[in-house]
């Protein structure tokens, strides 16, 4: 089952969460350029300029829980944290990892730059960034 979260939920949960993962799933260029969650691991669910899902992505997840944490024998038990822009990546990206049965998905709906306000820019109504949770830029 996939549980809609805010950003600041999230933040509190992966604090107290030592079976946890933030998986970033936007571009390389939003993830390096636009700024990502402190500790995030960026696996991306799709680029430009095709925009098609990287058909790899089920196993790039797997493989990464599998070197993050090697002592746990049942990967789809671990809580994962999907983040994207906005929210509706990441929720792409839980419904393909629940398929494969995973069961601890986490969608932040109000991703890493949130909504857009009227004037159609983000950050400023909900999200990571306005949200003063720890983001880094490379």
């Amino acid at each position: 089952m996939i549980k809609e979260i805010s950003s600041s939920e999230a933040y509190g949960i992966l604090q107290e969460s030592v079976d946890a993962v933030l998986i970033d799933v936007r571009t390389k260029m939003e993830y390096e350029y636009v700024g990502h969650p402190k500790d995030s691991i960026h696996i991306a669910l799709k680029e430009p300029p095709e925009w098609k899902t990287f058909s790899s992505f089920v196993h790039d997840v797997s493989s990464l829980l599998k070197e993050k944490f090697p002592d746990v024998g049942d990967l789809p038990s671990i809580k994962i944290f999907l983040i994207c822009r906005s929210g509706k990546r990441s929720s792409e990206a839980a419904l393909l990892l629940e398929a494969d049965g995973y069961k601890y998905l986490f969608n932040v709906y109000d991703g890493f730059e949130g909504d857009k306000n009227t004037n159609g820019h983000r950050s400023l109504i909900n999200g990571w960034r306005f949200s003063n949770l720890p983001w880094e830029q490379n």
